[in-house]
């Protein structure tokens, strides 16, 4: 069953299962796992944590680690492109007006 996003476990690290050697503390928050260290993580840190998380998003932000909840299926992504095709050195021959329809 799916936990409510304001759910916060604290997860009891088991013998068998490897971290970060700076992590400190692993907490859960709803869906999302946050790994916190003792100092910054590296890239070698932020692919262990990703190999335990196949298909998730997994950040990393100096001493934090977030595994992000992944996206329910039931539930359309929106997907932003915020790559500008218009820059200063574009002529202005080139650029086209916007014109609005009513559909």
């Amino acid at each position: 069953m799916p936990e409510s996003t304001g759910t916060v476990r604290i997860h009891e690290t088991l013998p068998a299962v490897v971290w970060p050697v700076r992590m400190e503390a692993v907490s859960h928050i709803g869906g999302a796992c946050v790994v916190q260290g003792s100092g910054d993580f590296d890239l070698a840190d932020l692919n262990m944590v990703r190999r335990r998380f196949p298909g998730r998003h997994v950040t990393l932000d100096g001493d934090v680690i977030t595994v992000w909840p992944p996206v329910p299926r039931d539930e359309p992504t929106i997907r932003l492109d915020l790559r500008s095709t218009r820059t200063d050195e574009t002529p202005s021959a080139a650029r086209r007006p916007v014109t609005r329809t009513n559909a």
